[in-house]
C-alpha cells in the first residue's frame, strides 16, 4: 500500500518535514510494509522555503540584506543546485515581522532587501525563482526591489528618490539601463494567493496599508504615489497593467515582478505542488495524507490541504486531512475529494501542550487511521 504524505507545517508545532516524519512513523507502525513517499508542502507563505528545500534536498543560504527600514538583517532563502532553483519568501527581507509595531511606517518602508535576495540567488547561478509573496511591511510598488536590481527612480531634477512608497509621488523617470542583465534569462514564478490589483479600493494601499501602519491620510498619499508609479511605468515600458490580479500583493511587489521582470503569478499551493512534483509522487498512490495546524471552511480558498486534495482528485486518490483543530465548517472539504478530517488533539487540551505534543499526536492519529484499513 502506497501513502503520499504531503502536509504543510503545523504552525508553532512542527515543520512540514517534521509532520511528514510523524505521519510516516504512524503509518509504518500500523502497516510495516507500507510505502511512504514524503512530499513536504506549503502554499507560498511562511514555510515555503523549508518545504521546498526539504522536498528537493536543497540548501539554505543566509545573506545580510536591508530590512524595510534599511537596517542590516540576516535573511535566508533556499537553493536547489541541480535545478538552479532559488526559493525566496519576500517576508525574509521585507516582512512585517521584522518591524516592531511602533516602528511601522508604510510611507518610508522599502523592499530593497528583496532585490538583494534576488541578486544573491543570481550569483549562486539561479535561473528559476519561486517567490512567495506575503507578509510585507512595505507599500512601495516594488521600487525598492528594482532599485537593488539596478533600476534608477528619479524626480524631475534627476535626483534619486528616497526609499519608500511616499517618495514615488515625485517620480518623473525610471531608468532601466543598469538593471542586472542576468534577469533577462530567468524564470520567475510568484506563489501568490492575493488577487488584489495595484490601485483602487481593493488595491495595495487601501486594503493592506492600514495593516502596515498607514493612517487614512497615509493611504491617500500612497494611492497617489502608486498611481504615479503606474503612469511612469506605462511611459517606460510602453504599457502597464495595474489591474492584473496579484499586482497589489506585498505592497505592490507583485506589480514590479509582473511588469518589470516578466513573472507569472499563480495560487501558491499550485506553484509549490508543481515545483516538488506532487503529481509525479501520486502515481499509483492508495492514500494521500495532508494537513496543517487548523482547518476550516477557509481552507477551501486555497490553503495547502485543499490544493493537495485537488491534485489527488485528478488521480482519484482518497485524501485524509489531519489537523490540530478541525472546525465544524471544514466539512465543506468532504465535497472535494477528502474522505476524512482527523483532529489529532483532544478538545480542551491547553494550547501550549497541544503544540508541544503535536508530532506525537500526529503519529498516533496516523497509526489509528491506518489500523482501520
Amino acid at each position: 500500500m502506497k501513502f503520499v504524505l504531503a502536509p504543510d507545517s503545523f504552525k508553532e508545532s512542527m515543520s512540514a518535514a517534521q509532520a511528514v516524519s510523524a505521519m510516516r512513523s504512524g503509518v509504518l507502525s500500523a502497516i510495516p510494509d507500507a510505502v511512504c513517499v514524503g512530499v513536504p508542502m506549503a502554499d507560498g507563505g511562511e514555510g515555503t522555503v523549508d518545504a521546498v528545500v526539504d522536498a528537493l534536498n536543497g540548501e539554505r543560504v543566509t545573506v545580510e540584506v536591508r530590512d524595510p527600514l534599511g537596517r542590516p538583517t540576516p535573511a535566508t532563502y533556499g537553493y536547489i543546485p541541480h535545478r538552479r532553483l532559488a526559493v525566496i519568501e519576500i517576508a525574509a527581507a521585507a516582512g512585517i515581522a521584522l518591524v516592531a509595531r511602533h516602528e511601522r511606517n508604510a510611507l518610508d518602508a522599502s523592499s530593497f532587501g528583496v532585490g538583494e535576495l534576488v541578486i544573491s540567488a543570481l550569483e549562486h547561478g539561479a535561473t528559476d525563482l519561486l517567490v512567495g509573496l506575503g507578509g510585507s511591511a512595505t507599500n512601495d510598488g516594488g521600487a525598492g526591489m528594482l532599485s537593488a536590481l539596478g533600476a534608477e527612480f528619479t524626480d524631475a531634477d534627476g535626483t534619486r528618490l528616497a526609499p519608500g512608497g511616499a517618495a514615488l509621488e515625485h517620480l518623473h523617470r525610471i531608468n532601466l539601463d543598469g538593471l542586472d542583465p542576468r534577469l533577462a534569462g530567468i524564470r520567475i514564478r510568484l506563489a501568490c494567493d492575493v488577487t488584489a490589483p495595484l490601485l483602487g479600493p481593493d488595491g495595495a494601499s487601501s486594503v493592506f496599508g492600514p495593516q502596515k501602519g498607514a493612517s487614512a491620510a497615509d493611504v491617500v498619499r500612497l494611492e497617489s504615489a502608486l498611481t504615479r508609479l503606474a503612469e511612469v511605468t506605462s511611459s517606460t515600458l510602453g504599457s502597464v497593467h495595474p489591474d492584473r490580479a496579484g499586482a497589489g500583493a506585498a505592497g505592490g511587489l507583485g506589480f514590479a515582478f509582473l511588469e518589470y521582470l516578466g513573472a507569472d503569478a499563480r495560487p501558491g499551493v499550485e506553484v509549490v505542488a508543481e515545483t516538488v512534483d506532487l503529481d509525479g509522487s501520486l502515481a499509483d498512490a492508495d492514500w494521500v495524507f495532508t494537513g496543517e495546524g487548523s482547518v476550516d471552511a477557509q481552507t477551501a480558498l486555497g490553503k495547502t490541504p485543499f490544493g493537495v486534495a485537488q491534485v489527488a482528485r485528478r488521480h482519484h486518490t482518497p485524501v485524509v486531512i489531519f489537523a490540530g483543530r478541525v472546525s465544524a465548517d471544514a466539512s465543506v472539504l468532504l465535497e472535494h475529494g477528502v474522505v476524512e478530517l482527523v483532529e489529532i488533539t483532544p478538545r480542551g487540551t491547553p494550547i501550549e501542550q497541544a503544540l508541544r505534543g503535536g508530532p506525537a499526536a500526529l503519529t498516533r492519529a496516523a497509526h489509528e487511521f491506518c489500523s482501520r484499513l
